[in-house]
């Protein structure tokens, strides 16, 4: 089956937030005093995930990201990770996380069976990272990098780019990719009001004046552009949701920890799946209000028009 939505993208790909808490306080993702948690008894279960993914699988979705707040903050993800894999139709598993709990987990996940990961890190100096996280310490996260290049993660570095913040360190994180690092470089929406954006075409001249940038591919269901410097073994890439328009090519739909189905990361608009389900839906009745969120997905997100945003990122799962 081959689910397509009102615009004619193909919608494959789920990307399932297994929690709303974190053990960090980005200034462009939350306050920090932090937000008010989700009650526990109003989270999904890993079996209620599980039951929404062997619907959508047979939907047509093949692909899903666990994200969080930060995933790694709840228990059993590895086995969690297995419980996917057993699902027909499920092709690929991956991860996004802040590495800061990496290290104790990479060679738990690459056993379970997760393929890929994605680790958060916006800086190399230690300092200039615990003022972004309020609370990280980079030496976690560079180890977790380590560890899930060892174990055959395949990691990816997303740097969200704040103008006067980190702005500066742009060329140092291109140069990891001599290093065999993935580095993306993704334009910050503007949930808070830390710091502004630094468009994506402003940050690749800035790299092409270090050296040429050649076009390439890199495995992975989202909307970055890759290349690579030359005599590099790692790649750039860019990810511009502000600055250009992604929305075209958006292959993906959101489950929420509370249960909510989601077509777009900025959008209020939901489908309540964990009430139907705590109360016997059948498959059938899953599928339709999945079917239904597909349907509310719009065709550009709300930021084109409006320019700010009113929720927290932690709470939808980035």
């Amino acid at each position: 089956m081959k689910l397509v939505d009102s615009f004619g993208r193909h919608i494959y790909y789920l990307r399932i937030s297994v929690t709303d808490r974190c053990n960090l306080r980005c200034i462009y993702c939350m306050p920090e005093e932090g937000v008010p948690w989700i009650p526990h008894d109003e989270v999904l279960s890993y079996e209620e995930m599980t039951r929404i993914v062997k619907v959508a699988s047979q939907m047509g979705f093949s692909k899903v990201r666990l994200t969080g707040g930060e995933p790694l903050v709840r228990a059993g993800l590895p086995n969690f990770v297995r419980m996917l894999l057993q699902i027909d139709g499920i092709e690929e598993i991956s991860l996004t996380t802040n590495g800061t709990l990496l290290k104790k987990y990479a060679l738990e996940l690459k056993q379970a069976g997760l393929q890929r990961v994605n680790i958060s890190l916006d800086t190399l100096r230690a300092d200039r990272y615990r003022y972004i996280t309020r609370r990280g310490e980079l030496q976690d996260v560079l180890d977790g990098i380590e560890a899930a290049h060892d174990v055959g993660l395949s990691p990816k570095i997303n740097v969200v780019v704040m103008k006067g913040i980190n702005d500066d360190e742009v060329i140092d994180l291109a140069r990891q990719t001599y290093k065999g690092w993935h580095v993306r470089f993704i334009e910050l929406m503007p949930f808070t009001s830390a710091a502004e954006y630094v468009p994506a075409g402003e940050l690749q001249q800035r790299i092409e004046l270090q050296g040429a940038l050649e076009p390439c591919s890199l495995n992975g269901n989202g909307p970055a552009e890759y290349y690579r410097l030359l005599g590099a073994t790692g790649t750039v890439g860019f990810i511009a949701p502000v600055s250009k328009p992604i929305c075209l090519f958006c292959n993906r739909m959101r489950l929420t920890s509370d249960g909510q189905i989601r077509s777009c990361l900025l959008s209020d608009e939901g489908v309540d799946l964990r009430g139907p389900l705590r109360n016997g839906a059948s498959v059938q009745e899953v599928t339709q209000l999945i079917l239904r969120a597909v349907a509310f997905k719009p065709e550009s997100h709300p930021l084109l028009e409006s320019g700010s945003l009113k929720a927290h990122m932690s709470c939808i799962g980035g």
